[in-house]
């Protein structure tokens, strides 16, 4: 008998503070960055920052009003969003 186990993180929820991103993913873990770390995030209203979408079965969360998207994955390995040069 053969079991198949996914174990591509995946979001379930979403929060982010005045300081920080937080994914609770569907395994229980709790994956968060700096707020700093998505400028698009960071320069954003607090409304526009609680509207977000879980893509897909939660492979990434996508925010419409500001187009940033991060993914699960992305959130586990941390790597701070470039602001693109002028």
């Amino acid at each position: 008998m053969s079991t198949a186990v996914c174990i591509e993180p995946r979001v379930k929820a979403v929060t982010v503070t005045d300081d920080l991103i937080t994914f609770e993913l569907v395994d229980g873990r709790l994956a968060g960055v700096p707020l700093a770390w998505s400028w698009r995030l960071s320069e954003a209203t607090p409304t526009r920052r609680a509207r977000y979408e879980i893509l897909g079965d939660g492979q990434g969360v996508h925010w419409p009003d500001i187009d940033e998207d991060l993914s699960a994955q992305g959130m586990l390995t941390a790597v701070p969003a470039r602001r693109p040069k002028a």
